[in-house]
């Protein structure tokens, strides 16, 4: 599948809602003693409401262009070229590259968020939940009282799933899945229209990550909230996603309904991405044995 065609799938895919966001050629470049592109030309639109699963292999650029569209990228990374336009509720357009430092830190948590892959590395390891939160509060809501950030902080840990009695906690106090739900809860905080989460379910036991996965849908369900949604886990966002891209070596190279994606993949590697998942129902050792059969036929 060529980016020309990826492009028109996700025009003619996209195009029947209004987009919360808008990326187009977006490219990122580490300038090191040999510059390294890392995201090449990524060009997408986002729905309100949807949920864009982003996959592929580690190194292949998907939290590089997360960082990217939230401008937490660090030197050597750079924006060589392209644009984000975030479509307010409002009905104004927001040239995210463009946005000032004081603009750019108003807009972030509170029109777009970010949930981290570790929660345990995201939160302040000496301070209470309840402290981080009301924070945040405090910077974005100057005009709320401590009694209504205490309730909205108590509201969103409710929200998903945690007993706002542990507002006094710290995190080592919590178990990892408690934390991720925390991270989720600070995320949607000031009830942004996007949430980027980078692998959020990473590191926790299945029964764990089943159990935050319908808390996000449920929540972008109840409060319409566009994901972009990180893993390198296809199987996972072919259940969760509406849409998914697939990215290779920094690019998208297949963009389309998670539906279609499943039943007739047009890029290579999304095809081997989906083989790479042995049947729980096929013949035993098939997987294996074809793994085995393709690297004699490459030699």
């Amino acid at each position: 599948m060529t980016i020309a065609d990826t492009q028109s799938l996700d025009a003619s895919t996209s195009g029947r809602r209004p987009a919360v966001l808008t990326v187009e050629d977006l490219s990122v470049v580490y300038e090191v003693e040999d510059p390294v592109t890392a995201v090449r030309n990524a060009t997408f639109t986002l729905a309100p409401g949807e949920i864009l699963g982003l996959a592929g292999e580690s190194g292949c650029g998907k939290t590089t262009l997360a960082y990217a569209i939230n401008r937490l990228h660090r030197p050597p990374a750079r924006i060589s070229s392209g644009s984000v336009t975030f479509h307010d509720r409002d009905g104004s357009d927001v040239d995210v590259l463009s946005l000032g430092d004081e603009a750019m830190r108003r807009f972030r948590w509170d029109k777009l968020s970010m949930v981290f892959q570790g929660a345990m590395n995201a939160l302040n390891p000496v301070t209470t939940i309840r402290a981080q939160l009301d924070d945040t509060l405090r910077a974005h809501r100057p005009h709320m009282k401590r009694k209504e950030r205490l309730e909205r902080s108590a509201d969103v840990l409710r929200r998903v799933g945690v007993d706002p009695n542990r507002l006094s906690s710290y995190p080592h106090e919590l178990s990892g899945g408690m934390r991720q739900r925390v991270m989720i809860a600070m995320a949607m905080l000031l009830e942004p229209q996007l949430m980027i989460m980078d692998e959020p379910t990473t590191a926790l036991d299945v029964v764990v990550q089943r159990d935050i996965l319908r808390e996000i849908v449920r929540l972008r369900d109840e409060l319409s909230f566009a994901v972009i949604f990180i893993t390198h886990d296809l199987p996972l966002l072919l259940e969760i996603s509406d849409r998914i891209a697939v990215m290779l070596q920094g690019e998208i190279v297949e963009l389309a309904p998670a539906a279609q994606i499943y039943a007739e993949a047009r890029h290579p590697y999304t095809q081997k991405l989906l083989g790479s998942f042995p049947s729980l129902s096929g013949e035993r050792g098939a997987f294996i044995r074809t793994g085995i059969d393709e690297q004699r036929r490459a030699q």
